[in-house]
């Protein structure tokens, strides 16, 4: 079944392209956050995000580490938004876990998994270096991770303004 992977910077539409995607699937789709509210900021961007989710009837879960086994748990009903992958990694370089061998494990559940999914992810790694070792470590584990779900996703589009390109 299809994995589609919707790239873009900051702020350029690629939430809302990834919603009208997972939602041109038929079933009840599957908004899969990975968001944390560290934060106040952070968690009035979660509220918003959550009361438009609402308004469209998306069953809802916040899943910050545990992304395989929330997609092995809800493979063979509707289609599944996973809102973002670079979320997720940061999640897992903060707990220490082996991000590379969990996006491997993940890549390889994709290619036999039974239900659509649409993964939003940043790309991090058309500005400048970052200035500090931590920020280069996530920028450079964050292009390796787009590389390996991009490698085995049936189709990928970069979103700049908006608008959509069709990469593969």
């Amino acid at each position: 079944m299809a994995v589609i992977l919707i790239t873009g910077g900051a702020r350029s539409g690629k939430s809302a392209r990834a919603e009208a995607r997972a939602r041109s699937f038929p079933g009840q789709p599957v908004y899969i956050a990975t968001a944390e509210a560290l934060d106040a900021e952070m968690e009035a961007r979660i509220a918003k995000h959550r009361a438009k989710r609402k308004a469209v009837d998306w069953i809802e879960r916040e899943v910050p580490l545990d992304l395989l086994q929330e997609l092995i748990a809800t493979d063979g009903g509707g289609p599944r938004l996973v809102d973002c992958l670079t979320l997720w990694l940061s999640n897992m370089m903060h707990a220490e876990r082996d991000w590379e061998h969990e996006v491997m494990k993940l890549a390889a559940f994709l290619g036999g998994q039974k239900s659509p999914v649409v993964f939003v992810t940043n790309e991090v790694g058309l500005g400048i270096v970052p200035d500090n070792a931590l920020a280069r470590s996530f920028r450079d584990a964050a292009g390796i991770m787009n590389q390996i779900i991009a490698a085995v996703a049936d189709e990928v589009e970069f979103v700049v303004a908006g608008l959509p390109m069709k990469l593969k």
